[in-house]
C-alpha cells in the first residue's frame, strides 16, 4: 500500500534536516570513528531504529530508507527523543557505496523488506545476490548482517541464497517470539506478531568464500 503524502512533508523534513546525512558528507565528520555502528536497511517508520538508537547510546546507527514520508516519521521520532547518535539517509540500497565508507558497519539490519513474490522481481529482493553486492562492502570484517520477515517464502529464499553464498548462519529461527533472544519490534512486526504471524529470523556473517562468489 502506498504510503500517503504527509503534510507540510517538506517544511517538516527541514526542521529535522541535521538528522539528515547530507550529500558529500562524511558520516565521520558526525560519528566518532572509534564508536560502533549499525545500519538499518528498509527502516520505514523508524521505529525499530530509534529505538535501538535510545537504548545504545554508545553505538552509532544510520537509518536507510527510500520514502520521504517513511524517512521523516523516523527522523521526527529521533529529534523528538533528542538523539544525538543517529543519522537518516533518504536513498536506495544500491546507491549506499556512494554515500558511506567500506567496512563501516559491524551490523547491518534487513527488517521486513519487500518480499517481491514474482520471480521476475526476485533481483529487487534485499537478500538476493544482486542487492547484497550493493551493500555487503560496507561491512566490517566479523561483521553481521541480522534479518527478519514475518514472510515463509521470503525467508526460505534467503536461506537457500545465503547457504549458497556460504555465508556462516546462526540464530536462525522460524519463531523468533518463542525464543529469548532480545528483540526490538518494528511497527510492522508488532502488528503482525499481534494477528499471530510468526516472525523468522536469522544472523549471517561472511566467509571469504562469500566474497569470492559475489566477486567483490
Amino acid at each position: 500500500m502506498r504510503l500517503r503524502r504527509k503534510k507540510n512533508r517538506d517544511e517538516r523534513y527541514a526542521r529535522c534536516e541535521r538528522l539528515a546525512l547530507a550529500d558529500g558528507q562524511s558520516i565521520y565528520d558526525i560519528f566518532d570513528k572509534s564508536l560502533p555502528l549499525e545500519i538499518e536497511i528498509g527502516s520505514g517508520k523508524g521505529g525499530f531504529i530509534t529505538q535501538s538508537a535510545a537504548q545504545n547510546p554508545g553505538i552509532s546507527f544510520i537509518s536507510v530508507e527510500r520514502v520521504k514520508d517513511c524517512i521523516l516519521m523516523g527522523m521526527e521520532k529521533a529529534e523528538s527523543a533528542g538523539l544525538e547518535n543517529i543519522l537518516f539517509i533518504c536513498a536506495d540500497a544500491e546507491t549506499l557505496l556512494d554515500r558511506l565508507p567500506p567496512k563501516c558497519a559491524d551490523v547491518i539490519y534487513i527488517n521486513f523488506c519487500d518480499p517481491w513474490p514474482k520471480l521476475s522481481h526476485a533481483k529487487r529482493r534485499l537478500t538476493h545476490r544482486r542487492m547484497i553486492t550493493h551493500y555487503l562492502p560496507l561491512l566490517k570484517d566479523g561483521g553481521q548482517i541480522r534479518f527478519k520477515t514475518d514472510n515463509d517464502a521470503l525467508f526460505d529464499f534467503s536461506l537457500a541464497e545465503l547457504q549458497e553464498l556460504s555465508f556462516e548462519l546462526s540464530e536462525v529461527t522460524r519463531d523468533l517470539h518463542a525464543t529469548d533472544t532480545p528483540n526490538i519490534m518494528t511497527e510492522y512486526e508488532k502488528r503482525f506478531s499481534d494477528m499471530g504471524v510468526k516472525i523468522k529470523r536469522l544472523v549471517a556473517k561472511p566467509t571469504d568464500m562469500t566474497y569470492k562468489a559475489l566477486g567483490i
